[in-house]
């Protein structure tokens, strides 16, 4: 199979969980299928990147278009008219488009990962031009489209939801997490990665989420301002400032904690496994999820979680996470408060459960299910 991998949405370091959707998936099923020949669409900012995490793949072809996706308006100009001429010319047996948007003029069986409807229920996290642009990109790959994935039955209910999609074309392929989080990291070793990090050996909460509006972080702000008197914990906040930082920095700012509140982005994947075997409690407080990874990660990596119900955070959780919600402050806090009061024996026992349940996630899964939805869509082509 010659796998088209229509990448132009990828920038590298920006766009959180996508990334790591993608190349996950992507290394687990070109490992598990030698037949798969990958052929990359990239763009400017991607190519080198791309290269370098998979030029190594067996018959791996790079074809690199002169745009940069941090221009949305060329990009998607370009995916929509100069891609389908070069996957002709590349001779692809299908495509793969990762990142909700597909070429709707392409000559070749496609496959689009639609992976929430965030832009619908919270259309705030956008811009009004790109909120109306992905409306109708979703839409028409959702019409278009032999198959599309989407990550949890939650998402899948939501697709069919707002989505012209038809059920029997739309599948599951819940995310996996990488077996590396659970190596244990000894005091010292971590002390070297968390160093210039987090300042003094203070016990921290820690919650890894870019400041989109949907991911609820001045309910934290707020819930941590009343943990603060009776916790000697800092809230360390690892993520990328988005539209939600204007409202994220005032609640940070009315909680007057600043020295106990660390700022981290760009971590390393070392680092933040680090930070996740030291925290006390992973505290996730979304109000929107398609699936929540980092919740899979921090209960792979031995931390309690606590979270909310929203989305599909309890059907990725299970009975492994501690959970609150999402809209009363006290009701966070007193979750949090809870959790780190338990005794040793207890907290051993949670942690204990939840790196059980979090490997039950696998990338190999994930990459099976992707590779039979592709197979079966170079088959049957827009029969499906």
């Amino acid at each position: 199979m010659r796998l088209g991998l229509n990448t132009l949405f990828l920038i590298p370091g920006e766009v959180g969980g996508s990334e790591t959707y993608f190349t996950e998936t992507l290394r687990a099923l070109l490992s598990a299928h030698p037949e798969v020949a990958p052929v990359f669409f990239t763009t400017i900012e991607n190519d080198a990147f791309m290269r370098a995490t998979f030029g190594a793949a067996c018959g791996a072809e790079f074809h690199r278009l002169n745009v940069r996706a941090t221009n949305r308006v060329a990009r998607i100009l370009w995916e929509q008219l100069a891609l389908p001429a070069r996957l002709r010319r590349a001779g692809v047996d299908v495509l793969w488009s990762p990142g909700y948007t597909t070429p709707l003029a392409a000559a070749v069986p496609q496959v689009v990962s639609l992976l929430d409807m965030q832009y619908r229920r919270f259309p705030e996290d956008l811009v009004a031009p790109a909120r109306w642009t992905t409306g109708a990109l979703v839409q028409a790959a959702a019409r278009h489209a032999a198959c599309i994935l989407t990550l949890s039955e939650f998402s899948r209910t939501e697709l069919l939801r707002f989505t012209p999609a038809r059920s029997e074309r739309a599948v599951v392929t819940p995310l996996g997490v990488d077996a590396a989080f659970t190596a244990p990291i000894s005091a010292d070793e971590r002390a070297r990665l968390l160093a210039g990090l987090i300042p003094g050996d203070a016990p921290y909460l820690l919650c890894v989420a870019n400041s989109y509006p949907h991911k609820n972080l001045p309910l934290l702000a707020d819930a941590f301002a009343r943990l603060a008197q009776t916790l000697p914990h800092r809230l360390v906040l690892v993520g990328r400032p988005r539209r939600g930082e204007p409202a994220l920095a005032r609640a940070l700012a009315a909680s007057g904690l600043g020295p106990r509140i660390v700022r981290l982005a760009g971590v390393s994947r070392a680092a933040l496994t680090a930070l996740y075997q030291g925290a006390d409690v992973f505290v996730f407080p979304s109000l929107y999820e398609g699936f929540g990874l980092p919740v899979l990660e921090a209960l792979a990596a031995g931390a309690p979680v606590v979270s909310t119900r929203e989305g599909a955070l309890p059907e990725v959780g299970g009975t492994a996470v501690t959970y609150t919600s999402g809209r009363d402050p006290e009701a966070l806090a007193v979750a949090i408060r809870a959790v780190v009061a338990w005794p040793p024996e207890i907290r051993a026992h949670h942690v204990a459960a939840g790196r059980a349940h979090a490997l039950t996630f696998t990338w190999a899964a994930t990459a099976g299910r992707t590779f039979d939805a592709l197979r079966r869509a170079a088959e049957v082509g827009g029969r499906w």
